[in-house]
């Protein structure tokens, strides 16, 4: 396995539709996975799409592990998920806000509104279909993903460039929150 050079902000493979793998099962693309995971694992990451890494595919690799689920949410699948040619569709209005980073763009978070259930589906590397539904974090790490597909930057979706700050600084956007939650 390799560790692959994540592509910060600024590269145009990140502003780019990435391209549909015709083949889900071809062995290039189980390795491709296989260093994406490692690639996600060693940066600490939850999710990495392949425009992330400088290859400009339609596959995301992702995990919401449990201790960053908020209470009621549905439990994911364990483990990492490998989709390829992912599909996202909301399963209602409901838009939550919550706080978002990323690896190309390390040392900011961001308030970002994502639909709070969502159906996704894609291919998985054994060529079956992968169908499920997700609420809260899980719905929202998707969504993160599947936007690098398409060019999309989680700063292009946040509605008050405010709320974007240095990791070092978070703390002064909670307290922020925290006041108006109280008001």
């Amino acid at each position: 396995m390799t560790l692959l050079k994540i592509a910060l902000m600024g590269r145009p493979v990140l502003r780019r539709k990435a391209a549909p793998i015709e083949d889900p099962t071809d062995p290039a693309v189980a390795v491709l996975a296989r260093d994406m995971i490692e690639t996600m694992e060693d940066a600490g990451g939850v999710g990495l799409a392949a425009p992330q890494i400088h290859v400009d595919r339609r596959i995301i690799v992702f995990r919401a592990p449990a201790e960053r689920l908020t209470a009621g949410e549905d439990p994911p699948p364990e483990g990492v998920t490998v989709l390829v040619n992912p599909v996202v569709e909301p399963l209602d209005d409901t838009i939550a806000l919550g706080l978002e980073g990323c690896l190309s763009i390390p040392g900011l978070r961001g308030l970002v509104p994502r639909h709070d259930r969502i159906r996704y589906s894609g291919t998985g590397l054994d060529g079956g279909r992968i169908e499920r539904e997700a609420t809260g974090f899980h719905a929202r790490v998707v969504q993160h993903e599947v936007d690098h597909l398409d060019g999309i930057l989680y700063l292009d979706r946040m509605d008050r460039m405010e709320t974007l700050v240095f990791d070092s600084e978070l703390h002064h956007l909670l307290e922020k929150e925290e006041e108006t939650d109280d008001d």
